[in-house]
């Protein structure tokens, strides 16, 4: 028979988890008093992958991270973090792991330098044969876009030079999984393309990367796979094309003939821009075919579900009622 928790799912220790998977979260819930905030969350990673975990303010992105990275015990559910329960994870466990936050303001007297050559020796009794632990610090600056100010007193960085060194904090461990959270704020456009730069290195070099971020695009331009969660489960696991093609948006196609611009809305893009050429052939200008955004697929994705939980909220108000 099997064992239940006072949520009604399998107790901890009842379902085998993957090793093979960077991350492997099966059934993963979370209660708080009466309410539950993570009703069922499922999702793997794989070594390499970046994964971006997007949702409504309040979905529990959040608090999936924080269990992911050990700080928060859950209330049900099978978690493997690197081959090891997050609840149980030791140091050597942690040291495989990075975390950029949202905001690190400590140590403003620090030297950009003196602060991760610091934080490095706390990295270094967990090197292997397969990863030497710390981060070279110079090769670190560099990589963060910091070198030329490597010497400056931390509380003297301005907001995107101390970004990059909240991104520097989160990697001087060389780690297997890292954890991002709002990146790119504060960062302007050229600091931007080189932090996306740097992920798909460490991607690259087989670090999984797992990024919380409001901002589609980023998203949109560095995830393998998305995730959508919203109202305590995942309501949709794949590429930003694979989400997009699940619903249908219709592309819109621009043109223009003889000067005069036309714009219009197709299922099958594709099928239509044929038919515009048999039509028209070589009096076809400006021909622009412009598909569904993450942005947009995000959005059509949340609204539905919100839409069907209304639905059924009042299906069940009906039946109480009578």
């Amino acid at each position: 028979m099997a064992v239940v928790d006072h949520m009604g799912a399998p107790a901890r220790g009842t379902q085998p988890v993957d090793e093979t998977c960077v991350l492997d979260v099966r059934d993963l819930r979370m209660r708080y008093g009466t309410k539950d905030v993570l009703t069922g969350v499922s999702f793997v990673a794989h070594p390499g992958e970046v994964v971006a975990l997007l949702g409504p303010n309040g979905a529990g992105k959040t608090t999936t991270i924080e269990i992911l990275e050990g700080f928060r015990m859950r209330s049900a559910g099978e978690v493997s973090v690197l081959g090891v329960d997050p609840a149980e994870g030791d140091e050597n466990w942690r040291a495989r792991l990075g975390v950029v936050l949202q905001s690190w303001r400590d140590h403003g007297k620090w030297k950009v330098r003196e602060l991760l050559a610091h934080l490095g020796l706390y990295y270094a009794p967990y090197s292997t044969d397969r990863i030497t632990r710390p981060w070279d610090v110079d090769e670190l600056v560099a990589a963060v876009g910091l070198t030329e100010h490597a010497n400056k007193r931390i509380m003297r960085l301005s907001g995107g030079q101390r970004r990059r060194l909240d991104v520097a904090i989160g990697i001087v461990g060389r780690p297997e999984l890292l954890f991002l959270d709002e990146p790119t704020a504060g960062f302007d456009p050229e600091a931007r393309r080189e932090f996306h730069d740097l992920v798909h290195r460490l991607s690259d070099a087989n670090t999984t990367v797992l990024l919380t971020t409001h901002d589609l695009d980023e998203a949109e331009k560095l995830a393998d796979r998305i995730l959508i969660l919203a109202g305590g489960t995942i309501i949709a696991d794949g590429s930003a094309d694979e989400l997009a093609r699940r619903m249908s948006t219709e592309a819109e196609v621009r043109w223009s003939v003889d000067g005069q611009r036309f714009v219009h809305s197709a299922a099958d893009a594709t099928e239509f821009v044929r038919q515009l050429f048999r039509e028209h052939d070589e009096k076809i200008a400006d021909l622009e075919v412009r598909r569904a955004s993450l942005e947009d697929t995000y959005v059509a994705m949340v609204r539905q579900f919100e839409s069907g939980r209304q639905e059924e909220a009042v299906r069940e108000f009906e039946v109480v009622s009578r």
